[in-house]
């Protein structure tokens, strides 16, 4: 088995540093070649894009803007009434990643199934996660489904048009209803790759969380090889990641990862105290497997 590649999770990762250029340099510093974040729109890109740089890193992985979260709201792109308000957060997203280097068109490697592409390898692997957003609160799930499905499927065919110019791929990540978040519109692989599927674009990929599947369905081997020719975007649950490094991590809820060629593992834990010290799972890991070979 090749060596793990692992990015760090800046919305997760180093909580006890204020601003994302803090993290970014205790990312570096602690040996990772690349990071991810949730919603980096509170610092500006220029900023972001230097402090990068100066620690060495690349960044693989943003969401689109959340919108109100005040109002309760996780992500546009399924939400009736708010297409011009994701059309605008998409855009916010892609000057993001343009300012920050992230490029990313599939590899060598990329099989297609219908219209979903697995891709083993790829040549960047910097993409933009599509968040599908909630359920209005006091809605029956039900009774929105097919009116909530009809605008993702009008904004996911946006979002391809335009990540499609700038040669980016646009994520579908499903969340589990369970435990995560009940309100969670896209919540099943099944789901998501049905929406793919009507869509029909090549740079409109799955993420599947095995967190997230494991919850709400089970039965991970079967329905991984029953969905897919080659593995998607996979989540690598924490009692992996102990095996692997020979220890325990400190107290993560969960780390997600991808496999194949040049993907990476995005480390999505909370750590007891000090991250670097909560790290040492990861330092022990590369200490026995060494550091993989970064892709040109």
């Amino acid at each position: 088995m090749a060596a793990l590649r692992f990015s760090a999770n800046l919305s997760w990762l180093f909580p006890e540093l204020l601003g994302l250029p803090a993290r970014l340099r205790a990312a570096g510093s602690s040996g990772f070649e690349a990071v991810e974040v949730a919603w980096p729109y509170a610092e500006p890109p220029e900023v972001l894009a230097r402090a990068a740089r100066e620690a060495g890193l690349r960044l693989v992985l943003i969401n689109t803007p959340p919108g109100d979260q005040e109002k309760g709201e996780m992500g546009l792109g399924a939400v009736p009434g708010r297409q011009a308000a994701f059309r605008q957060g998409l855009e916010q997203a892609v000057r993001y990643a343009k300012a920050l280097g992230c490029p990313s068109i599939p590899g060598k490697g990329a099989v297609a199934r219908g219209s979903l592409v697995c891709s083993a390898a790829f040549l960047r692997l910097d993409m933009i996660h599509l968040m599908a957003g909630r359920v209005p609160q006091g809605a029956d799930r039900r009774a929105v489904k097919a009116e909530m499905e009809i605008v993702f499927l009008e904004n996911l065919r946006h979002a391809a048009g335009v990540l499609a110019q700038e040669d980016l791929v646009g994520l579908l990540e499903p969340i589990n209803t369970r435990i995560t978040d009940p309100q969670y519109f896209l919540d099943t692989p099944q789901q998501a790759a049905a929406i793919l599927q009507k869509v029909g674009r090549p740079n409109l990929q799955l993420q599947m969380d095995i967190f997230h599947w494991q919850i709400m369905d089970g039965n991970l081997t079967g329905n991984i090889r029953e969905s897919f020719l080659c593995p998607p975007t996979l989540s690598i649950p924490t009692s992996v990641l102990q095996a692997l490094a020979g220890g325990s991590p400190a107290a993560p809820e969960r780390s997600s990862g991808g496999t194949g060629q040049g993907l990476f593992s995005p480390c999505r834990l909370r750590c007891r105290g000090d991250t670097v010290e909560g790290l040492s799972w990861l330092r022990s890991y590369w200490d026995r497997r060494g550091h993989p070979e970064v892709a040109s």
